[in-house]
């Protein structure tokens, strides 16, 4: 906004001054009117003294007095040269007031071409202002975003701190069903051996009554074949006995048919109950063991991933406390630096390296600011061509000072700069060179900059397409001139 102003107030001074030498143009315009209408006359003036003197000489030749004649023509010499002098001012003052309209139309057409600049200049710095606007608001959205960030981010802290409760406590309930699990488990599979070993010896049991009531049936049968075949009348006593025989094995036939309903029922009812139970997992203990292996080794590897993790942390933490400390060290050797290198290239004034757009030196932006003398402090973009690359050598040549190397190579970076900032460059060189030992290879065009310089190296092409490496040695050839 201060540029916008300072813009506006020298537009305005452009316009005013443009104004004064439109009015001094039409003041001159005039005068050179009135000029070349005098010298019109001084002409008029003069041809007519010459017409006088031709005349007075005439008639000095008809008079008969040779001495008036002589003076009358002497007379009109004199108003011939003063007449012929009287035109020669008025001529030259003609070609000095044209020569100074010319100054003044070229004074004008650089007034012009100056208020045409800062117009340009006024237009930039509105784009400018309206951007530092557009910056202004993103940033204050964003720091609106990072102070909502803290909140957020506890809050979903807070959610993370829940929902880990809720995944312990889920796991914890999945140990105590898994336990609980594996013992119903193992109590089912005890019980379905057990019911699998009644149910054995309940059918070895059914088949041994099963024969036994067969034995029974057939020994029924065989003693009422008897019976059929033998005489009862003739042998009572028989009779009677295999009368009392049925009888004694009757009783016994009803008490094993209810037997063998009651180890059926038994059986169907151990075989439900062993069907209810479902089928029988011979590897449940294997693959029980194989479970509770893998959870360990899961458990494990959580334990170490989170060591891992934590160790991560610590190591990245560590990492970046490190390069704040080595980059607020490294800002501060090369802002010293480079204020000094602007001091010493422009003569005074002051710069300095600003980290903006965040606290953190490590995500932090970069922004120059320097005020060469008799100009008030301001960013890099504000300053002219031969300034600005001033600063910007002032800058690499700090860093390069912070760490030397051997060789140094410039290429023409003298080519925006004029004969004085050329010969302060120069001697920032020489300054340069004899507090480091670097080798510095400039390549450039400038005269200036290649007659401060040790030893030249060109190219040239005596002959065409033929070149040929020309090298001259300045310092030897000093001395040579010397000798």
């Amino acid at each position: 906004r201060t540029a916008a102003d300072q813009a506006q107030r020298a537009e305005a001074e452009a316009r005013k001054t443009e104004a004064r030498a439109s009015a001094a143009l039409a003041e001159a315009e005039r005068r050179h009117d009135a000029l070349t209408e005098a010298a019109a006359q001084q002409a008029e003036t003069a041809a007519a003294a010459r017409t006088t003197a031709a005349e007075t000489a005439a008639a000095a030749a008809a008079a008969a007095d040779p001495a008036t004649a002589r003076a009358s023509l002497d007379s009109a010499r004199a108003a011939a040269a003063e007449a012929r002098a009287a035109a020669r001012d008025a001529t030259t003052r003609a070609s000095e007031e044209e020569r100074a309209l010319r100054g003044r139309l070229r004074r004008r057409q650089e007034l012009e071409a100056e208020a045409r600049d800062w117009q340009r200049r006024a237009q930039e710095a509105e784009s400018r202002t309206a951007a530092l606007d557009t910056r202004a608001a993103e940033t204050a959205a964003a720091l609106a975003t990072a102070e909502a960030a803290p909140a957020a981010i506890a809050a979903e802290e807070a959610a993370l701190a829940t929902q880990k409760a809720s995944a312990e406590t889920r796991l914890a309930a999945a140990k105590d069903a898994l336990g609980a699990t594996e013992t119903a488990h193992v109590e089912a599979a005890r019980a379905a051996r057990a019911a699998e070993k009644a149910a054995s010896d309940l059918r070895e049991g059914r088949g041994r009554l099963e024969a036994k009531l067969e034995a029974a049936r057939e020994a029924e049968a065989i003693a009422a074949a008897r019976l059929s075949e033998a005489n009862l009348t003739e042998e009572a006593p028989d009779t009677t006995a295999d009368q009392q025989t049925p009888a004694s094995t009757a009783p016994s036939e009803p008490d094993s048919e209810d037997l063998a309903k009651r180890l059926e029922a038994e059986i169907a009812r151990l075989t439900r109950q062993r069907d209810s139970l479902g089928a029988v997992n011979l590897r449940a203990e294997q693959d029980a063991a194989e479970v509770a292996a893998e959870r360990e080794a899961i458990v494990t590897e959580r334990a170490d991933l989170e060591a891992a993790i934590a160790k991560l942390r610590h190591g990245v933490a560590s990492l970046n406390r490190e390069g704040r400390q080595r980059l607020l060290a490294a800002f501060e050797r090369v802002n010293a630096e480079f204020a000094s290198l602007f001091r010493r290239l422009f003569g005074g004034g002051e710069a300095r390296l600003v980290m903006v757009e965040d606290d953190d030196p490590l995500e932090a932006g970069l922004e120059i600011l320097c005020q060469p003398p008799g100009k008030k402090l301001s960013s890099l973009s504000l300053l002219s061509g031969g300034e600005q690359t001033l600063t910007a050598l002032s800058l690499i040549l700090a860093v390069f000072l912070c760490q030397p190397s051997p060789i140094c190579v410039l290429d023409e970076v003298d080519a925006p700069l004029d004969d004085s900032n050329t010969a302060r460059f120069c001697a920032l060189l020489d300054e340069m060179r004899q507090r480091t030992d670097t080798r510095f290879l400039i390549i450039t065009h400038h005269p200036l900059t290649m007659s401060r310089m040790d030893r030249l190296f060109g190219v040239t092409m005596v002959e065409r397409g033929v070149s040929q490496l020309v090298s001259v040695d300045l310092l030897a050839a000093e001395a040579l001139v010397e000798a």
